[in-house]
């Protein structure tokens, strides 16, 4: 039997995680037990959550264990079953971690039908950050017709989506996002109305600009500084979803949270923190229209795949330097 490959954690990472917090393993997999199936895994996905998910501080999973494969969402095919809830040569979504091959539970698995879409569109757009971009915004944020809804990290995973319902649902559009390529892509590819460059561009005049009557909904993914400056910009009764704080994960001294939050007093404004799982029951409905969106061309979901499972440690520096443009997803091989 082929072993299987998995990537797990050695040691608590500080600042962005190295290769020496990883440790590479082989074992051959066993056979599904009572209620479980084995599954050689396609893809994974990279996600900045899995940076809080290794540390050891309470959150709404527990922390990924010393010595534990590396918690991750993924794709695979089962190729064994002990269960009535998959057969043999079922595409199954999961998390399965980093790995080449789960055999574990069932539970927490759902089948999926790759015949409608490719099979990293279900850990993007069709997946937990599609899944994000829809609930967050829409149920989070609740954004009207002809308001204003800005959106940080807008040229990643999430972001990218967010953008792109709003303007389904007649708002106008505001990305931030790093450099002028990806603010390029964010107005040309996933049609915003304009994107500010927070490398290059005055933040603070830029909102003045593109957000002249204030920000309706704010989409928060990055925290720190833009986070207040976005608090600034408020219009009366904003929202702000907040769903991450990727410039704050590798901060060794702790995040760092607005000054400025007596503006949502001001403001008559309103924060709120969301976790997608909560939503998980209604991601049928959500997927729905996701898909009906593709079809009539208003959504475009975009992956970035990199090859192979020993690949997995530099695709995860990729989300902390801003290298990967829409989804990020390892090929396992």
């Amino acid at each position: 039997m082929t072993a299987a490959t998995q990537i797990r954690l050695k040691k608590r990472p500080e600042g962005v995680p190295q290769d020496d917090v990883w440790e590479t393993t082989h074992q051959a997999p066993g056979a599904p037990g009572e209620g479980e199936i084995a599954v050689e895994v396609e893809y994974i996905s990279v996600d900045p959550a899995m940076r809080g998910w290794m540390v050891d501080t309470p959150s709404y999973v527990p922390p990924v264990g010393i010595g534990e494969v590396m918690r991750a969402g993924g794709v695979g095919k089962v190729t064994a079953s002990n269960t009535d809830m998959f057969d043999v040569g079922d595409t199954v979504l999961g998390v399965p971690g980093v790995q080449s091959h789960y055999v574990g539970p069932a539970d927490g698995f759902n089948k999926i039908m790759p015949e409608l879409a490719p099979a990293p569109k279900f850990l993007g757009g069709l997946g937990m950050p599609g899944m994000t971009a829809y609930f967050g915004l829409l149920e989070v944020g609740q954004p009207k017709e002809r308001e204003t809804v800005l959106v940080s990290g807008a040229a990643g995973a999430v972001g990218s989506v967010v953008g792109q319902i709003a303007k389904i649902k007649g708002c106008r559009a505001v990305g931030i996002a790093g450099g002028p390529e990806k603010c390029k892509a964010v107005v040309d590819d996933y049609g915003f109305d304009a994107c500010i460059d927070y490398k290059n561009d005055n933040v603070s005049a830029a909102l003045k600009e593109h957000c002249p009557n204030g920000v309706d909904v704010y989409f928060d993914n990055v925290g720190g500084e833009t986070l207040e400056r976005a608090i600034s910009s408020l219009a009366m009764h904003g929202r702000i979803a907040l769903c991450g704080a990727i410039s704050q994960y590798n901060n060794d001294d702790g995040m760092v949270g607005p000054r400025n939050y007596m503006q949502l007093l001001v403001k008559r404004a309103r924060m709120e923190g969301f976790v997608v799982f909560d939503y998980r029951k209604r991601f049928p409905e959500a997927i729905m229209s996701m898909m009906g969106w593709m079809g009539e061309g208003k959504l475009r979901l975009d992956e970035h795949i990199v090859e192979g499972i020993d690949s997995f440690p530099e695709a995860l520096r990729m989300l902390f330097d801003g290298r990967n443009k829409g989804k990020l997803v390892v090929k396992i091989k």
